[in-house]
């Protein structure tokens, strides 16, 4: 497994980040966490109400893979986005809104930013607005929506599996 996963850190190149807007559910965070921290994800802002890393219940999903990322904490989500911004990543929402588009048809560049809402409110109305670009997760099933967690980890693999690819 560790000749496995060094083949595929050489093979990964650009940044990953992720914006928490405002999640409510510790086990939600600790998850990400513990899938931000396998992706590789070079930070992280908690963003309003998201519990802190440190907070009960987020540890005991993350599991100690909470040293693995770096953490900043912003007022709002729209705060965050804009220190994404910043620090050089387009910033792409993951949220179910009108004018979003299949994540697998967004142009994603080298460093790449994802913004994750509330469970069941998604994104704050500032963060989606500051967003460069809005995508969801198509589904084909009865069930319209992910859990939080499942969702960013499905959008943080897509990321890089786009640089695998592109990369070979």
């Amino acid at each position: 497994m560790k000749r496995l996963h060094g083949e595929w850190r050489r093979r990964t190149t650009g940044r990953l980040a992720l914006v928490l807007d405002g999640l409510g559910t510790p086990a939600n965070v600790g998850a990400i966490v513990r899938s931000a921290a396998a992706y590789r994800v070079d930070d992280v802002w908690l963003a309003g109400a998201t519990p802190d890393l440190d907070a009960p219940g987020v540890g005991r999903t993350a599991l100690g893979t909470d040293r693995y990322v770096t953490a900043r904490r912003s007022v709002t989500g729209a705060d965050a986005v804009a220190a994404a911004r910043a620090a050089g990543y387009r910033v792409v929402g993951i949220e179910l809104a009108d004018d979003a588009v299949p994540l697998h048809d967004v142009e994603l560049p080298a460093d790449v930013c994802l913004v994750v809402g509330h469970e069941d409110h998604g994104l704050s109305k500032g963060a989606l607005e500051a967003c460069d670009a809005v995508a969801y997760l198509p589904m084909l099933g009865r069930v319209g929506s992910l859990n939080v967690a499942t969702a960013a980890a499905i959008a943080m693999y897509e990321v890089r599996r786009r640089r695998w690819t592109t990369t070979t």
